[in-house]
């Protein structure tokens, strides 16, 4: 009898380590499948309730943003409602969210509104492909990481795109709309910049100085400014010849990328003159630097703006 008690009781541990292994596998595969689908259903339930209502901040960007897409588009693509889901109050609701919003089935948009002909709307499986599409998943995982904080609040959007309709979730707190993947793939800028200037009254005797600059600037969905690039170039000069040249760049830009350099390349004589190279793009874009033409270039997904050029300016 006691020999069968020890049999049985080598039986049962080999069946729970059995068992325990079967079981670590089926996690370990979970983990290690990026197949597994999930769902906004699955996002809610790890939800916990948050403002009832929309703060004020993000009522006035949605109502903004409806009159652009109107007055830009022609309702091409319109917001036909909104639904409060709750807050993010645990790690988990926050690794969901930025699955979700990376999913090949989740919709995305990019594009520049002032120029209804760059509008790209559609699932982000069916807008890219092969390498695009897993540069597209990381930038928008990586953006999320940074963004998507326990406390933060989450809406879901319902969009209709020449009839089409479909819904993304848009993330938020009491400063204003955090990202979704319409709002934050689409900006609102003039590819022609803004150009000043400024001359110097002074005697053609007297030493002077006079500029120009240009400036690009992006702007959210709503109107409110997103990023800027610039130069700006400044000649010294006595009469008719300059005798000193300087020149600044910028670039800056919320939830995305920039890139600027410039260079001197005549600073004395009778002019003088500048090369900059400008770039903007939005989270799932790249931008890169070539020194040995001197241009700023973009690559991969999502809406952008690059200015190469040179400027000349005389006394």
């Amino acid at each position: 009898m006691k020999k069968l008690t020890t049999t049985f009781k080598i039986f049962a541990l080999a069946s729970v380590m059995i068992l325990t292994g079967c079981q670590n596998e089926n996690s370990e595969a979970l983990q290690e499948n990026p197949t597994v689908k999930v769902t906004t259903a699955d996002l809610k339930k790890e939800l916990t309730a948050g403002t009832t209502a929309v703060p004020g901040v993000v009522q006035t960007q949605l109502e903004d943003s409806k009159k652009n897409l109107e007055k830009y588009l022609s309702n091409d693509l319109q917001i036909t409602g909104v639904t409060v889901l709750g807050k993010l109050s645990g790690q988990r609701g926050i690794d969901l969210s930025q699955q979700l919003i990376s999913d090949k089935d989740q919709f995305i948009a990019e594009g520049n509104i002032l120029y209804p002909e760059t509008l790209k709307v559609g699932k982000i499986g069916a807008l890219y492909s092969g390498e695009q599409l897993s540069e597209a998943q990381k930038g928008l995982k990586e953006m999320a990481t940074e963004q998507i904080k326990s406390g933060t609040e989450v809406l879901e959007v319902s969009w209709n795109h020449k009839g089409e309709a479909f819904t993304t979730l848009c993330f938020y707190n009491e400063s204003g709309i955090i990202w979704d993947n319409v709002f934050g793939g689409l900006v609102m800028m003039d590819i022609r910049g803004v150009s000043e200037d400024s001359s110097s009254s002074a005697l053609a005797a007297k030493a002077a100085s006079k500029w120009s600059q240009t400036v690009w600037t992006a702007n959210w969905l709503w109107g409110s400014k997103r990023g800027e690039a610039g130069y700006k170039i400044t000649i010294y000069y006595s009469g008719s010849t300059v005798s000193n040249v300087d020149v600044t760049d910028w670039a800056n830009i919320s939830l995305g990328k920039a890139k600027s350099e410039s260079k001197i390349t005549k600073r004395t004589g009778a002019y003088g003159q500048c090369k900059y190279a400008l770039g903007l793009c939005t989270p799932i874009g790249s931008l890169s630097f070539n020194s040995s033409n001197f241009s700023v270039s973009f690559s991969g997904l999502g809406s952008n703006m690059v200015s190469n050029g040179t400027k000349s300016l005389y006394p």
